[in-house]
This record gives C-alpha cells, structure tokens and sequence, in this order.
C-alpha cells in the first residue's frame, strides 16, 4: 500500500468507467495504475480515449485479462463496472488477491451473492463499497441536517422518488441492460436501486417491514434469456406509520425527483441522483398554508430554496471524485468500515422483496 494515494485498477471498460476514471483522476488521494479487458485492444482503446480528455501524468498500464491486473504488485483497489450477471466471481477473485473492491450496482443478481461477496471481502480483510456516487455528495449532510432541524419537515410520513430515462428501439435491441443473463434486475437495478437507497438514507436505515410492487412492463430481447422489468413501481411500508414509493422506467423520458414530506412541510430534490450542470446542488423546503377569507380560498406557496457549493461533475468535490477520496481514505486506514457493505446488503434485500412481489402480482411481501 503506497502511503501517500491508494492505487486503483479498473476491471473492465464499461462507459460508467470513463465516468469514473475521471472520478479517480480528480481525486487527490488517488492514482490509476493499469486497466483491464477482454482483449488488450479493448483496454488500449480505452485507455487512449479517455487519456486524451482526462490525462493522468503516466499513461496507465492496459491488460488484455482480469487475471493479470488482479496478479499486479501495484494496485491496492479495483473498481469493477462488470455486469451483475457475471461480477460476483471476479470480486471474490479480487477479495482473494487483497484487493479492496468497489463495484457498480446491483452488487448481485440476489441478497445471497450480496452475503458470498461481503464473507469474501471479510476473510480477506479488504474494503467493499457499491458505487452509489449521491452518498458522497456534501449536498447530503446539508439535507440531513434539514431533515433533523424538526421544524422544516417535522415527523416524516412520506418519502417518493422517481428515476427515469426513455431509452430508444438500440438500447432494447443492444443494450446489456435488456438481457437478462447479463442484467436480470432490468431497470429496478439500474434505476431502482438508488430510489430504494435514497429512502433507506432518509430512514436512517431502518428496514421497511414489508413490500409490494408491480412490473408494469418487461422485455424480452432476442438472445436473451428471460424478460427483464422495464417499468416498475413500489411501495414499502415502515413501523411507525411511514410509508415509501419509487417508480423506475426505461420507458418514461428522465425524471429524477425525490420528496420527502412530514407534519411541518416538505423537501424536494428534482435531481438526486445526477446533479444538474452547474457549481451547486440545491433542495428545497415547502411549507404552503391555506387561507380562508370569505370567498377568498388562498394556496400560498412558502418555498425556501437551500444549496451546498458543489460541482456536478467533473471536479475534485463533486460526488464521483468524493466517492473514490472517501473509499482511499478507508484503504489508506487499514481497517475496512461493514457499513459499507451492510447497506449495500439492506439495499439488495428490499430489491429482491419489490421483485419478488412483482412475480406473485404484486402481493404483500414481508421482509
């Protein structure tokens, strides 16, 4: 373990990667030493794209194989953007070389790969984080603290969210997300997996008690195995009388709002997931009141807009550089944190319920 920056591996070229080989290169605790694909063409491609918009002072090392990155002497972690359908093998590989491991989500086709994953990444004393970039955000802290002021939204009853985009006739056809040996989770892991970490967060990770939901619509693409959801809706239920909803959608053109509404007022956030462009990231707190004045029936609106100095994107504080700080800092400590991957756990287990309630229309399902 190098002292000063944790060096990282990228196992595989997915596009998220490229995303993220910036988030690593803005990071100042962090270097990137070599990727890896099928085929060393593949990772010299990449490596020679993205080196060209974002360079790193030595060109990273390319590997035709995940084997032979895994074996490097000089890679402390590996960021694995790999499909779900094949990935929980090559993190336990990576656990078992002394890697520590962060992966893209779903972490697993189901909780029970979630719990392999976790054991492996325990033996092996190595650190596990899933790469929901949103829990690294500064605009965070600011809404928690919004959140437990208990004057702005009071005892909360209700939290929504919605994740869309509309994808086009060659995501169906073409994308990995459409197939279901590569991707079974469709859209609910794609999409859905933030919605039902972004709750999770508000709950302060307490569990629903029991879910439903409903596939409003699949596809089966040729080739593929099984249809995969790509528009899907939930509800969970919470002790206390807390209830929850997400809608996600291959289908539905981009939504990415969330509410979260209690007995004083409410907050809303119309991108928690991909900030829009721009320095910073905002919420805002609506507390309307009615006035009743003879024939006068008034809906005020009493909104105060609340906002952190964050960039988007693409900049050493914005939550994908964040994301890749925070996890060197864990490596560079020398003792990995579960938390990390005890809500990656939580959120496995509520997404498994929501599909399962999905295939018995859309009973009850406890957890």
């Amino acid at each position: 373990m190098n002292a000063t920056v944790c060096r990282w591996g990228i196992l595989g070229t997915a596009n998220i990667a490229r995303k993220n080989w910036q988030g690593i290169r803005r990071a100042n605790n962090c270097a990137l030493t070599g990727v890896a694909s099928r085929s060393l063409e593949r990772s010299s491609q990449f490596v020679a794209d993205c080196q060209a918009h974002v360079p790193f002072p030595a060109v990273p090392r390319c590997y035709g194989s995940y084997e032979e990155l895994l074996r490097s002497d000089d890679i402390d972690a590996v960021y694995i953007p790999l499909p779900t359908g094949i990935r929980k093998p090559w993190i336990i590989r990576a656990a078992e070389a002394g890697k520590h491991v962060l992966v893209e989500k779903p972490v697993g086709v189901n909780a029970d790969e979630v719990r392999e994953i976790l054991a492996a990444c325990q033996r092996n004393r190595v650190q596990f984080m899933d790469g929901v970039m949103f829990m690294h955000s500064g605009r965070m802290r600011g809404l928690r603290a919004t959140l437990d002021d208990l004057q702005s939204v009071g005892t909360i009853k209700r939290i929504s969210s919605e994740f869309t985009f509309g994808a086009g006739p060659e995501f169906f056809a073409e994308n990995i997300r459409t197939t279901s040996d590569l991707e079974p989770l469709g859209c609910l892991g794609d999409l859905g997996w933030y919605n039902i970490r972004f709750t999770l967060w508000v709950m302060g990770w307490k569990l629903p008690h029991r879910v439903r939901a409903q596939m409003l619509a699949d596809h089966q693409r040729p080739g593929s195995p099984d249809s995969v959801p790509i528009d899907f809706s939930a509800e969970l239920s919470f002790s206390g009388g807390v209830s929850a909803t997400f809608y996600c959608s291959f289908i539905s053109q981009i939504q990415q709002w969330a509410n979260i509404a209690g007995a004083q007022g409410s907050v809303t956030l119309s991108d928690f997931v991909l900030p829009w462009h721009g320095s910073e990231l905002a919420w805002e707190v609506n507390q309307p009141v009615f006035h009743l004045r003879g024939c006068d029936f008034n809906m005020e609106r009493h909104i105060r807009r609340c906002a952190v100095r964050e960039y988007s994107n693409s900049h050493t504080d914005s939550q994908e550089s964040m994301m890749f700080a925070t996890f060197a800092e864990l490596v560079r400590s020398g003792n990995p944190d579960p938390f990390w991957g005890q809500i990656a756990l939580d959120t496995q287990r509520v997404t498994d319920a929501c599909l399962a309630s999905a295939h018995a229309d859309g009973r009850w399902i406890d957890l």
